[in-house]
């Protein structure tokens, strides 16, 4: 996600930024698209979701997993939806097995956006364990934080997401290693692919788009809460999640080429042979999860490939 001005050289940088990307009001009150009454309520009722799911969420542990998880896609949904946004899903995902689920990065959005229709691990900065409230919940939800300024932290992030995929868990990364505003792409980083390679699993390509672009990137130094405030002032946002045909890590020589073929899925518009021509609501769109559980811990797997030969850029 987003970042500081300053970054070690080692780290993806994006040219977008909120003067150049978003919209952001002008301090004298919300933009006109959507009206103060409409935005206090979108944000009231984003902000009392978000927190039920964490009240909530200690109620839910004892639940089948197949529950919960069901769970998680119906709150996650309902997040989006508070907050104003319209989604619409399109493809289907992997019916069984583990999965790495990669995705183009635009917005804090994408994360409950993936949730919606493929709960999984998520690969975040160190930095979204310290966010209000939404930290907390995604520490609940078992995020693998890592810190970006440590690139030694890098291989052993590898070998956690391997040991997940291994024991039959999902695990959903961004590899642009940073939010892009959806004009600006970035290139899929490798080194998370290894771990795909490593499991012998496949990966899930996602295409995230969101309309307007400028309402939802969250990109450079933007603030939390003026990005939280631009969604909900916007009079109909909408995003699209495209699953694209599932990648065999086999299929591929090493992670570089399976990244690019990553890449080059998500960057396709358009449908896919799953998806003739037509979106279908996220309740429709979600494999079966009976295969997909994430263990209660990580599990550490030594590499039949090196970690420490992953890529220096790392993950968001």
């Amino acid at each position: 996600m987003n970042g500081p001005a300053t970054l070690p050289p080692w780290l993806p940088a994006a040219p977008c930024t909120p003067g150049r990307c978003a919209a952001h009001p002008d301090g004298t009150g919300p933009d006109p698209g959507a009206g103060l009454p409409r935005a206090l309520a979108r944000l009231a009722a984003g902000t009392v979701t978000v927190l039920l799911g964490v009240l909530l969420a200690p109620a839910a542990a004892p639940l089948p997993a197949a529950a919960r998880l069901a769970l998680v896609r119906l709150w996650a949904r309902t997040v989006v939806r508070a907050f104003g946004v319209r989604v619409r899903y399109g493809g289907t995902p992997a019916a069984t097995g583990p999965l790495l689920v990669v995705a183009n990065h635009v917005s804090w959005l994408d994360i409950p956006l993936l949730a919606a229709v493929l709960p999984a691990r998520t690969v975040a900065k160190a930095e979204v364990r310290h966010w209000p409230v939404l930290g907390l919940v995604a520490a609940l939800g078992g995020t693998l934080f890592i810190d970006r300024d440590r690139l030694r932290a890098l291989p052993g992030t590898v070998r956690a997401m391997a040991g997940i995929l291994a024991a039959g868990g999902r695990v959903a990364v961004f590899p642009e290693g940073s939010t892009w505003c959806g004009r600006e792409r970035g290139r899929f980083r490798p080194a998370v692919f290894q771990a795909a390679l490593d499991a012998g699993c496949a990966v899930q390509p996602v295409r995230i788009d969101h309309r307007p672009a400028d309402a939802a990137a969250y990109v450079g130094d933007d603030p939390l809460g003026a990005s939280l405030w631009r969604v909900v002032t916007t009079r109909r946002p909408t995003a699209e999640v495209r699953l694209a045909d599932p990648l065999p890590s086999g299929r591929y020589p090493d992670r570089r080429a399976l990244a690019a073929a990553a890449q080059r899925a998500v960057a396709l518009r358009g449908t896919t042979r799953q998806d003739p021509a037509r979106w279908v609501p996220a309740q429709r769109a979600v494999a079966s999860d009976s295969a997909n559980l994430s263990p209660p811990s990580v599990h550490q797997r030594a590499s039949s490939r090196p970690a420490a030969a992953s890529s220096s850029r790392t993950p968001s």
